[in-house]
């Protein structure tokens, strides 16, 4: 069974990026299952009801999130209408939506439990995303062996440690929030697949997917500046995970990237 993993999507044009080349990717990798991080997808900050629904359209069977998830207020609202997307599982009891969604793969129908995790290091204090961990996989029990979880942080060391605390008990760990994709991609000694970042489906010549200019004038002069997605062509950074549906565990994991023209 293989699943494709796709950076965080960032605005416009990352939202192109993916609609044009997901279909022809899934095809030359055989993908069973899609899962991106979309919390940049709307103007790159957040999600909207007609966002969330083209990433769907656009071939993506899982859409996971994290900090931003709430920077449009009518993803409030909206969210639990998209039982294929997931928040951080470690928000406070009460949030809207969920943090752990299982679906089923492409071909053979095989469950596989998605998990979305926010980090604390430098990003909002919210619930111990270990132990939240803990609970998800106890809560599923034996419902499925593949279990594949987001864990959206800022700390490299915060990654590597979710990574090195979930081996043997899920399938994939990927780490999203940094837009910079990390060369650390491996199968841990437990059968799980792992990589500290994805990178990002979006502009190549901004900032981390934002117009350069607004960027620099802030960290020049400590001001607040007005963030805006960058034009330009783009960049779809993507992993590629191989596992045993009967065991869950990973054999392989590669890094793809593709190229999409000018915005």
């Amino acid at each position: 069974m293989r699943i494709l993993l796709v950076g965080d999507v960032v605005g416009r044009p990352g939202r192109r990026a993916v609609r044009a080349l997901l279909p022809q990717v899934v095809a030359e990798t055989g993908a069973d299952l899609v899962v991106a991080n979309g919390e940049n997808a709307a103007g790159g900050f957040g999600l909207t009801r007609e966002t969330t629904q083209e990433l769907l359209d656009s071939g993506i069977d899982v859409i996971t999130t994290g900090n931003h998830i709430w920077d449009r207020r009518e993803m409030l609202a909206c969210i639990d209408e998209f039982p294929q997307m997931v928040r951080p599982a470690n928000y406070p009891p009460g949030t809207p939506g969920q943090g752990m969604t299982v679906v089923r793969s492409r071909k053979g129908g095989h469950p596989v439990a998605v998990i979305n995790l926010m980090g604390r290091t430098f990003m909002t204090p919210l619930d111990c995303p270990f132990r939240t961990a803990d609970r998800l996989l106890e809560e599923l029990g034996e419902a499925t062996r593949i279990v594949v979880v987001d864990f959206h942080a800022e700390a490299t060391a915060e990654k590597v440690a979710m990574g090195w605390h979930l081996d043997g008990r899920v399938s994939v760990v990927f780490g999203t929030h940094t837009h910079v994709p990390t060369a650390d991609e491996r199968v841990l000694p437990g059968g799980t697949a792992y990589i500290t970042d994805l990178g990002m489906a979006g502009p190549m010549d901004g900032i981390i997917g934002m117009a350069r200019e607004p960027v620099l004038r802030h960290l020049l002069t400590a001001l607040p500046h007005r963030f805006e997605v960058a034009a330009g062509p783009s960049r779809v950074d993507m992993a590629l995970v191989e596992l045993d549906p009967r065991t869950g565990r990973a054999h392989a994991i590669q890094r793809l990237h593709r190229y999409f023209g000018a915005d």
